[in-house]
């Protein structure tokens, strides 16, 4: 039997301070506290909700992990095109935000290279694709990068 799924229900991620982390999604993603968790009075997490439809989002308060799990990228935020895309690159930057800028990708496209307070990299990648993929023959990616500039040259000029 292959189970009906519903999308992802939610992220979550350790972090060092639940206050500073909570703040950060708030001021620069536009995320809002929906839920907190406490043991013995003291708060150990929270959900935050987005107004404009990203995923929920989890901090739970672990510095320890939130050290172990520093730099790597454990999910990508979907926004719907490109052109929502650099509006959020372009936001980060006037707010003083260092990251990679937006790239053609391997589906669509990337904003990778910004950390939360905690070094966690949050990628956002578009749900707008430029490359329609067949589950009867999988896409194989060698060297993403290179691809996808290669593909990027081909896309660009059938434009």
């Amino acid at each position: 039997m292959i189970p009906t799924l519903d999308g992802v229900h939610h992220l979550k991620l350790p972090v060092a301070d639940l206050d500073r982390s909570a703040a950060w999604y708030a001021d620069r993603l536009g995320y809002a506290i929906a839920l907190e968790f406490r043991r013995h009075g003291r708060r150990t997490g929270v959900t935050m909700t987005h107004p404009r439809g990203g995923p929920d989002l989890g901090l739970v308060l672990n510095p320890d992990l939130a050290r172990a799990a520093a730099g790597f990228d454990y999910f990508s935020i979907g926004v719907p095109d490109r052109a929502g895309l650099t509006e959020l690159a372009d936001d980060l930057t006037r707010r003083g935000e260092q990251h990679a800028g937006v790239h053609f990708a391997t589906l669509g496209w990337i904003l990778p290279g910004l950390h939360d307070p905690d070094g966690h990299e949050v990628r956002f990648y578009t749900t707008e694709s430029h490359t329609t993929l067949d589950p009867a023959k999988p896409l194989v990616v060698d060297d993403a990068i290179a691809s996808a500039r290669a593909a990027e040259q081909v896309w660009l000029s059938q434009r």
